[in-house]
């Protein structure tokens, strides 16, 4: 279970992290940040292992209770697809602070620390990325980048 649960990240999230990270301007790193099923590979590991425990995970979450959730959580197997569940979130905001700071022109300099902060506590990074758009994006979008532009030949 001990690999699985890593896999989890590794498998799952750090090769878009990668991509984001340290080749945001390649034209293949837009082209697959741009779908949003980018964010859903980690939920891949959440499946095999939420299923089969339905029936305890439905109740927990239709009336959450601490006791529930601490007994819940000290399966394996729970805390992994629970794992999996958080690291496809934090890749999806992770997406979306990416592609809104390229619409925005926000220098990838700056974007690379805010990302890795957004891998490790993505409840920081969020709102230190929104004051860091209003900033240093100005608020503003810029033009789009030239691979998106469209071009008319006469």
């Amino acid at each position: 279970m001990d690999l699985v649960f890593a896999l989890v990240f590794f498998v799952g999230a750090a090769p878009f992290w990668t991509l984001m990270i340290v080749a945001p301007r390649w034209r293949w790193t837009r082209r697959i940040m741009s779908t949003p099923w980018s964010a859903t590979l980690p939920l891949v590991f959440w499946f095999p292992f939420a299923i089969p425990r339905m029936a305890d995970l439905l109740p927990a979450v239709a009336r959450p209770q601490l006791p529930v959730w601490q007994e819940l959580l000290t399966d394996p197997a729970v805390m992994t697809f629970t794992w999996a569940q958080i690291i496809a979130w934090d890749l999806f905001v992770g997406r979306w602070m990416w592609l809104d700071s390229r619409e925005r022109g926000i220098s990838p300099l700056v974007m690379a620390p805010v990302l890795v902060l957004a891998i490790m506590l993505s409840p920081i990074a969020v709102p230190l990325y929104l004051v860091l758009r209003h900033f240093v994006g100005r608020g503003r979008l810029s033009a789009p980048e030239p691979a998106a532009r469209a071009t008319v030949s006469v």
